[in-house]
């Protein structure tokens, strides 16, 4: 591991730890849109996609609209129609009795990795990624990586793994969680705050 990278990193999230804290606590109220917002984000970029998910809360689409309808909303989110019919059967996959019961289903599992399992073999759209950020963003997952190209970029520079993996196989993203928890371990910062500093890190900014 890089020594100097990771006292640095220590630092920086000692500077940033109630900012991203702040932001969790926000992930947290708005369950279905954290979820819309997971869809929409495969090969397009998250500052593209959760404009797109806040014009469809403002016009009532994201809980009633039809395929037709979301996707004149999804502005320049990549394969809208694709994961505008996404949208709309995740939808249907989380209400019970006319209502939407995004946690209530979620929390029916024993534990996070279950969850993350089933939103992955069920939800079409969400892979291993996309299912752990939804998780953390809720409040369900805070053990779970979230392993994007700025992720696995840092976890590079701070010697956590080797190199960037080609793709990603269901292996290979765990074996990658595992030395990523015990980082977190060793460094002392919550696995629910590294996705987020790294991105700030790298960005500037504490986002999604």
């Amino acid at each position: 591991m890089n020594p100097d990278r990771i006292e640095e990193l220590i630092a920086f999230h000692g500077a940033s730890k109630e900012e991203i804290a702040g932001r969790l606590a926000d992930f947290r109220r708005i369950l279905f849109a954290e979820l819309a917002f997971c869809l929409l984000t495969p090969q397009s970029r998250a500052r593209v996609c959760w404009p797109a998910v806040e014009r469809l809360r403002g016009c009532g689409l994201l809980f009633c609209g039809s395929a037709c309808e979301v996707v004149g909303e999804l502005g320049r989110v990549r394969f809208a129609e694709t994961k505008a019919g996404r949208i709309v059967a995740a939808r249907h996959q989380f209400t019970r009795n006319g209502r939407l019961a995004v946690r209530a289903v979620l929390e029916g599992f024993s534990d996070a990795y279950a969850a993350r399992e089933w939103l992955v073999g069920n939800v079409s759209g969400l892979g291993y990624k996309e299912a752990g950020h939804f998780l953390r963003n809720i409040g369900l997952a805070e053990e779970l990586a979230i392993l994007d190209r700025h992720i696995l970029k840092n976890l590079v520079i701070l010697g956590v793994i080797d190199e960037i993996p080609k793709s990603l196989t269901r292996k290979r993203y765990l074996e990658i969680e595992e030395r990523m928890m015990e980082f977190s371990q060793k460094t002392g910062i919550p696995m629910g705050h590294l996705d987020l500093l790294l991105w700030s890190k790298e960005t500037g900014e504490i986002f999604k």
